[in-house]
């Protein structure tokens, strides 16, 4: 479900000076390979309340695959000038225009996806009872989480923590972004304004309402926080690469607190890429014959990568960075006679470079932390690896920068001023309007992929997945994706994998650790032929690229990971919370209630155990003294969490087990247990008292822990 953005995305054109200009095309719907939805010639609608008004949304469909997209247009004559223009573009207007856009995606999108299936345009098991589970990629659309808390209070007789519990069940939510910055935050004014009739209708204060999107101690007057909602409002959530994960657990450790960063629940599911959108037709054919049909489906395919020749394998990469070398002739020719270039004066663009010259290509949008002049940061070694006529090399950038980012316009400008010297304007370029089309073909024939974000800001960065797919060697910080995927040979690695407070410090370290690489072991392994016409080295690095990173780049895995561990887990939950009339949900509410209530007289009285050195495989014993306040035994669980003692006192490499109960005492229950030392030395444990409810995913959603030593007011979020 998504937005018909009547203008699109804008289309990018660079003055003389080598500034953006963006361009928005009017795009005609009916031109486009789109359905809408109609009932006996009409077009279908539905309406979202904006503040003091209804909005009309009309609905079409595209099909993509066997994938129906439903995409939600405001851009009717009925509808007032002002939100008519609601999805007129992407990155448009100000924060209230970004927000009405949400409230259409979220709101509008569920009752999209309900007006879609009543007219059997989502095929029979929407049909037979529409979705089971709901994913919300970014907080964009989280507002489909209100959406569905209304609908059970209104339509259900659930009350609004028990339709909290039955709807949050059926929600993921996917975080996209590494930084605070990436988020929407909305004033707490614009939310009142817009949601408050809306709270009325889910059976709380508008006040009460807006804590689903505040962090505990700030109110509205520190916004209203997408992410935030779209966390406490969903049954699981992820990031999108193992170190983009990490990154989202301590971003969101506020939330939680009371426990580690490490513990946060958010897990991760890496993104992969579209192997028959992004694979060029020449390493297609290789896959097609040398592994499987089903190579792109197939993971066992890749071990058969071994069996592609050399010759084959080099015969397909010439002629794909061959056929770039060609459309970038033409990109840059027509770019600067659009600028108003004569033909005579544009006969260099036939040299622009060389088809059997190391190529690499830098293409993604332009932002600050991408570092897009990265290589500037040093000129004159750069201008000697694009001089050099024994080893030529060879740039191609291209990319957007937000319209409203100056300092990414400024990156594009700075790589036009460089590029423009006559004496590297045919091995270094910069083409404008950078899209899918102008994207496949760099993929496709490029020989080296460059990424170099400041680590670890990127969260993902699929860019280098699609041209690893079609044989290119990916070089990049160890940020995203490749932090978990390189293994020392399948690339190459630009820095350590270190975060660095020191931005300019990192600069200048990875600018060096750039130029080593390209200047000792890149170029050099390129142009190597030592045993033959070939490169065999380079040739081997590119086999053992795709043998052990084309199965793990593809969207087919991704998308298998999302429902084995997470789609199916959350729709078995779902079902068993939701069944006979919510029943599950509505006792899960009432006992999170009284949960809450109870949980500040629950402290550890006193422990005892031994803390001295120790052996590895000594046995402990360990016994707790608790007090449960007005909460019987089986709604908390004793945990011990025991390892090695760090300088700091805290524990590493530490495991967690469950104490046993064992009877009553004068402050409450006795739980003891026993541990077995994992390593020698100094070795500690702690104690933890946390709540249980087998319709829990885990502990950690309630938001309660007691921990031995610790006030516990002090561990409790206070939503």
């Amino acid at each position: 479900v998504g937005l018909l953005y009547r203008h699109g995305y804008f289309r990018q054109h660079l003055d003389a000076d080598g500034w953006q200009q963006e361009r928005y095309p009017d795009l005609n719907p009916f031109s486009l390979p789109l359905q809408l939805l109609e009932r006996d010639g009409t077009p279908v609608l539905i309406d979202v309340q904006m503040a003091d008004r209804t909005v009309a949304c009309q609905l079409w469909k595209a099909e993509v695959g066997r994938i129906p997209l439903l995409l939600l247009d405001t851009d009717l004559p009925h509808n007032a000038p002002e939100d008519r223009v609601v999805t007129d573009k992407l990155y448009g207007g100000d924060v209230e225009h970004r927000l009405r856009q949400e409230i259409v995606l979220g709101i509008g999108g569920v009752r999209a996806l309900d007006r879609a299936a009543q007219l059997g345009e989502l095929g029979p098991d929407w049909q037979a009872g529409g979705a089971e589970i709901f994913h919300s990629n970014e907080g964009h659309a989280g507002f489909l989480q209100l959406e569905r808390i209304r609908r059970l209070v209104a339509a259900g007789g659930l009350t609004f923590d028990e339709a909290v519990e039955s709807a949050r069940s059926a929600v993921l939510f996917t975080t996209h972004t590494p930084v605070p910055a990436g988020i929407d935050v909305f004033a707490g004014h614009l939310m009142q304004r817009y949601f408050s009739d809306f709270a009325h209708d889910c059976g709380v204060t508008p006040d009460h309402l807006m804590t689903v999107g505040q962090i505990a101690g700030e109110g509205l007057s520190g916004g209203f926080n997408m992410a935030v909602m779209g966390l406490r409002l969903s049954a699981a959530a992820n990031g999108v690469s193992e170190l983009h994960g990490k990154v989202s657990r301590r971003m969101f450790a506020a939330l939680w607190q009371g426990i580690t960063a490490d513990e946060v629940p958010i897990t991760s599911v890496t993104n992969g890429v579209h192997a028959a959108t992004w694979t060029g037709p020449e390493m297609t054919a290789v896959y097609d014959r040398h592994l499987a049909p089903d190579w792109a489906h197939n993971p066992s395919a890749w071990k058969r990568v071994g069996d592609i020749g050399d010759d084959v394998l080099w015969r397909a990469r010439a002629r794909a960075r061959e056929r770039l070398v060609q459309r970038i002739r033409t990109w840059v020719r027509s770019a600067r006679e659009r600028r108003g270039e004569s033909s005579a004066s544009l006969a260099w663009t036939d040299e622009i470079f060389d088809p059997d010259a190391l190529t690499i290509g830098f293409a993604r949008r332009f932002a600050e932390y991408k570092r897009g002049t990265l290589l500037l940061r040093q000129p004159e070694r750069l201008m000697a690896l694009l001089n050099a006529t024994d080893r030529p090399v060879q740039f191609v950038f291209a990319g957007k920068a937000h319209p409203r980012d100056d300092i990414g316009k400024d990156i594009i400008r700075q790589l036009v001023h460089y590029s423009s010297d006559p004496q590297i304007r045919t091995r270094m370029v910069v083409v404008e309007d950078y899209d899918m089309e102008l994207a496949s073909v760099l993929y496709q024939g490029v020989d080296v992929w460059l990424n170099n974000p400041r680590r670890p800001h990127e969260a993902c960065g699929t860019s280098g997945e699609k041209a690893v797919l079609n044989g290119a060697l990916h070089c990049s910080t160890l940020d995203g994706w490749w932090d978990e995927m390189f293994d020392g040979d399948n690339g190459y690695a630009i820095g350590a994998a270190e975060d660095n407070p020191d931005t300019a410090q990192q600069d200048a370290a990875d600018a060096q650790s750039l130029f080593e690489l390209l200047e000792r072991t890149v170029v050099p392994t390129f142009y190597e032929r030592t045993e033959g016409p070939l490169p065999r080295r380079w040739l081997s690095r590119v086999r053992h690229s795709l043998e052990t990173l084309g199965p793990r780049v593809l969207a087919t895995r991704m998308v298998r990971e999302y429902v084995d561990q997470l789609y199916i887990p959350l729709a078995e939950r779902s079902r068993r919370l939701t069944i006979d009339d919510h029943a599950r949900a509505r006792r899960l509410a009432t006992w999170r209630t009284r949960t809450r209530d109870a949980w500040p007289d629950v402290r550890v009285h006193a422990v005892s155990g031994d803390l001295g050195m120790a052996s590895i495989g000594e046995h402990r014993d360990v016994t707790v003294d608790v007090a449960l306040g007005k909460l019987d035994p089986a709604s908390v669980c004793v945990e011990l969490l025991h390892g090695p003692v760090r300088a700091d006192g805290s524990l590493s490499r530490r495991r967690v087990q469950s104490l046993e109960p064992a009877g009553s005492t004068e402050h409450g229950r006795a739980y003891r247990g026993t541990f077995t030392c994992s390593d020698s030395g100094e070795y500690g444990f702690a104690v933890r008292v946390v709540p249980a409810n087998d319709d829990l995913l885990s502990w950690t959603d309630t938001g309660l822990v007691s921990w031995a030593g610790e006030d516990v007011a002090d561990a409790v979020d206070g939503w």
